[in-house]
């Protein structure tokens, strides 16, 4: 059984930072694509930033310049690192990953339980 398990969230004032971790555990084979997701109240969950097995990062571009994603592959966790926050950032943060399980021929997509992050103005 393969668990997302995050971390980090919480309130921060505008022009702050915060920093996210999403450690994966279990019976895991290889880890493929990480990423970060959000959903604000009201709003469709979106992508926020993704990076590759070979660490080649991708972010939404109201985040760019301002979100910093990168992972550690030996321990099978991406970070979120969140500068600059402003209001409009709040929302709850989701983990994603795709993983290779030692017990599939297969991946399978996996989703963090989500980890509120509060900007105030």
């Amino acid at each position: 059984q393969v668990q997302l398990v995050e971390s980090g969230g919480g309130l921060a004032q505008t022009g702050g930072s915060l920093r996210l971790s999403c450690a994966a555990s279990g019976s895991i084979f290889i880890v493929n694509g990480m990423a970060w997701y959000r959903q604000a109240p009201g709003k469709q969950r979106e992508w926020v930033a993704g990076v590759t097995s070979g660490g080649t990062t991708n972010y939404v571009d109201s985040v760019k310049g301002r979100f910093t994603i990168s992972r550690d592959n030996a321990k099978n966790t991406v970070f979120l690192r969140m500068n600059s926050l402003k209001p409009e950032d709040t929302a709850v943060y989701y983990c994603y990953a795709v993983i290779k399980d030692s017990g599939r021929d297969y991946v399978q997509a996996y989703w963090g339980q989500g980890t509120q992050v509060t900007v105030s103005s």
